[in-house]
């Protein structure tokens, strides 16, 4: 495929992403993320990732994106907004139970790779016999690594991509395919001797920026963790009872985030018009309809029953 052609791939792709509702786009050779490995190995040694044994899984599999598309040559990056608009934000005060602002409306994986299907039926139908797959944060794609690579922007020492123009509050994910594109370059890092998200983690996951213990991450507790919630961090969740937002909310770079446009991510106004009391009397069959599409069935009922007890014992 000749320069010209290659160039007018890539900005075709880049445009109907936009149109689809991507906020935004970039590219990056399919290759192996020589820079990453030594990192993720010395990660995993160190048993950050806790009890997510996931994680040790597809090592290969996760720097090399040629092991997931046969003939992958590049990696196309995508942002989408999930930062919600000022009258759909759930109370946050200090007697607030809280949940992360991405688990405020529907799970972002059915809205996303709906959207990344459309884009991969354009790219197959507008440029031709393209061979890909879509990925929204549910296989061995280190997604932050890609982004930071096609220039979308830094990792910061939270270890959230931050983006120079709107912050951190979004969702990221990638179409691998066997089509070669133009790759965006990579930008600098912005975070310079800011230590806000340092010094705001209560668990202290933070201890080493750049870095974060998982298995230290109030997320981790309230997730991923399927056993009993050890005592040693108790008293420092701050009523966070799934997920958590405070290193993100303490970062600079967000208080140029902007409100979503989609409705698909704002709560419903049942949740909104939940008071504490509503958490903790929360029945399954009340849990079962309020979350039926929601983020929080990951936790399920007893998991989101458990975190609620820890912070109240």
């Amino acid at each position: 495929m000749n320069a010209i052609q290659t160039e007018k791939n890539t900005l075709y792709i880049k445009q109907r992403a936009k149109d689809i509702g991507f906020d935004f786009c970039g590219i990056s050779k399919a290759d192996f993320l020589a820079t990453e490995a030594p990192r993720l190995e010395k990660w995993l040694k160190e048993e950050k990732h806790g009890k997510m044994s996931y994680m040790e899984q597809h090592f290969d599999k996760r720097l090399d994106p040629r092991l997931l598309v046969e003939g992958a040559k590049s990696v196309v990056s995508l942002l989408y907004n999930y930062y919600p608009p000022a009258d759909a934000k759930l109370p946050e005060g200090k007697n607030d139970f809280k949940i992360a602002k991405y688990a405020y409306g529907e799970d972002y994986h059915f809205v996303i790779k709906e959207k990344l299907h459309t884009l991969l039926h354009h790219i197959q139908q507008d440029i031709g016999e393209i061979n890909g797959r879509v990925f929204v944060d549910s296989a061995p794609v280190m997604d932050k690594a890609w982004a930071a690579k096609s220039g979308l922007g830094w990792i910061g020492k939270n270890t959230n991509l931050i983006h120079k123009k709107t912050g951190s509050f979004f969702f990221i994910a990638e179409l691998i395919i066997d089509l070669e594109l133009l790759p965006d370059a990579p930008i600098a890092d912005y975070c310079g001797t800011c230590q806000r998200c340092v010094e705001a983690c209560p668990t202290d996951a933070l201890h080493t920026p750049y870095t974060i213990d998982g298995s230290r991450c109030i997320s981790y507790f309230t997730i991923e963790l399927k056993e009993n919630i050890p005592t040693s961090v108790k008293g420092q969740f701050e009523n966070w009872i799934f997920g958590c937002d405070i290193c993100q909310d303490v970062c600079p770079w967000n208080r140029f985030a902007k409100p979503h446009q989609t409705p698909a991510f704002l709560p419903s106004t049942t949740l909104q018009n939940f008071k504490k009391e509503d958490w903790t009397e929360l029945t399954e069959d009340v849990f079962q309809k309020v979350f039926k599409k929601s983020p929080l069935k990951r936790a399920k009922y007893e998991g989101l029953r458990r975190n609620i007890g820890f912070i109240q014992s």
